[in-house]
């Protein structure tokens, strides 16, 4: 079996186990059913097919240890991740530090707050608008820290490492600047293009213009929310790979005009980097940008680009760093998905339909082919999760997504054109 072959099998026997796991079943339960189902598929293999026949199979069965190694690799993880020591439902006074871009709403903000000694661990905390806070800032709270409930919001914070909730408790600023420099430059850089918009536009045309670069929604209000699920637009202000693509391939065609091809490389590594720690590192971004870096070092060493390859292993890194996204994420979910869809749904829908690949006049065909493949892969995900689907969702996204590369170029040229 070749090596890529064992990487991709392996990998997707590892995301079995942690997947069976949160699942609700036990590590040691898998590893007894692991090791059955391995003795008889052995067996099978070597008395029906051959030992010649069989080898592949049997490598195959024995790549399926994988499945154990990632069942016990969630639990390990979930066991620190419950290690935290935090006082629940008692008015107590902590203190911690913001460790991601406050999301500020209309009648609130809200805080990821890593706890310091003698308490341990991830919190959210929910303010009233002013005094409005920072990241790297050191705060003092007096207040309640509540287990997080029901069970479906307690299993979307895990996600995110967040144990507890802690709703209007008092704070009090101690120091600033207690976090990394460069994401505080990063917000910074963020708030600034922020501002930029709002100055130049109107507020619900900067709202979009913020969700469409930089993936903030927390400004539009109930009417404008509810015509994007309609319409099926909701995906254009939630950062995506299509988002990220057209950053990379704009920085990489812009930088390699100028710059050698090995600057242009790193350099355009950087921003994407940046760019996915300045917009908070949604799960679809991190997936879009490490499939993105890896295109770009497959042309850079002059390998070929693996789409099925790159898929799974941007998958299992995501789910080494933290198991919980693959059950618990839907914009992880999501974003797989469509993925998926443009993959594998959208050749079998050509050649189905016996459909031109040409893209057609202002690219509406291609459009309509991606539209249509990725919305039927998430079609059941969002029909489960959210109850609904848009059914003018095709037609909305081939009129929309041609502009939508423009759209963002303009919208970071007034970003620029305001530094000055």
């Amino acid at each position: 079996m070749a090596s890529y072959d064992i990487f991709f099998f392996g990998a997707l026997y590892f995301l079995l186990g942690v997947f069976l796991v949160s699942l609700g079943l036990e590590a040691f339960t898998i590893l007894l059913i692991t090791i059955l189902v391995f003795a008889v598929f052995l067996l099978f293999f070597y008395f029906f097919l051959g030992k010649q026949g069989s080898r592949k199979l049997i490598w195959l069965a024995g790549l399926s240890f994988f499945i154990i190694f990632g069942s016990f690799y969630y639990q390990w993880d979930h066991i620190r991740f419950e290690n935290s020591q935090i006082i629940f439902n008692q008015n107590v006074t902590f203190h911690g530090v913001i460790i991601s871009n406050p999301e500020i709403r209309n009648t609130n903000q809200q805080l990821i707050i890593q706890l310091a000694a003698p308490l341990k661990g991830r919190i959210l905390v929910r303010l009233s608008p002013y005094p409005s806070f920072q990241y790297g800032d050191k705060i003092k709270f007096e207040g309640v820290i509540k287990n997080p409930n029901p069970e479906g919001y307690a299993n979307y914070l895990a996600k995110d490492r967040i144990s507890g909730v802690s709703y209007f408790p008092k704070p009090n600023l101690q120091i600033s600047h207690q976090g990394s420099l460069i994401k505080e430059k990063l917000f910074q850089l963020k708030g600034e293009m922020l501002q930029s918009f709002q100055r130049v536009l109107p507020f619900q045309e900067a709202a979009f213009l913020s969700g469409l670069t930089l993936g903030i929604r927390g400004e539009f209000d109930t009417d404008f929310k509810e015509a994007m699920n309609r319409s099926g637009t909701t995906h254009l202000v939630a950062l995506s790979g299509y988002n990220i693509s057209i950053i990379a391939w704009a920085v990489a065609g812009l930088l390699g005009y100028i710059f050698s091809k090995r600057f242009s490389f790193f350099a355009t590594l950087l921003i994407i980097v940046g760019f996915v720690l300045m917009t908070g590192g949604e799960a679809s971004v991190i997936r879009a940008a490490i499939m993105g870096i890896l295109a770009l070092l497959a042309k850079q060493i002059g390998q070929v680009y693996d789409i099925r390859n790159a898929v799974v292993f941007a998958g299992l890194l995501m789910i080494l760093f933290n198991p919980k996204v693959l059950f618990f994420d839907v914009g992880f979910q999501l974003s797989f998905l469509a993925l998926l869809g443009i993959v594998y749904l959208r050749p079998a829908i050509i050649r189905l339909l016996r459909m031109s690949e040409n893209p057609g006049f202002l690219s509406w065909r291609d459009n309509l082919l991606t539209t249509t493949s990725a919305q039927l892969a998430v079609a059941p995900m969002l029909i489960a999760s959210f109850g609904n689907f848009s059914l003018t969702s095709l037609l909305a996204n081939v009129i929309i997504l041609e502009i939508v590369p423009v759209t963002m170029f303009f919208g970071f040229l007034i970003a620029v054109v305001s530094f000055f």
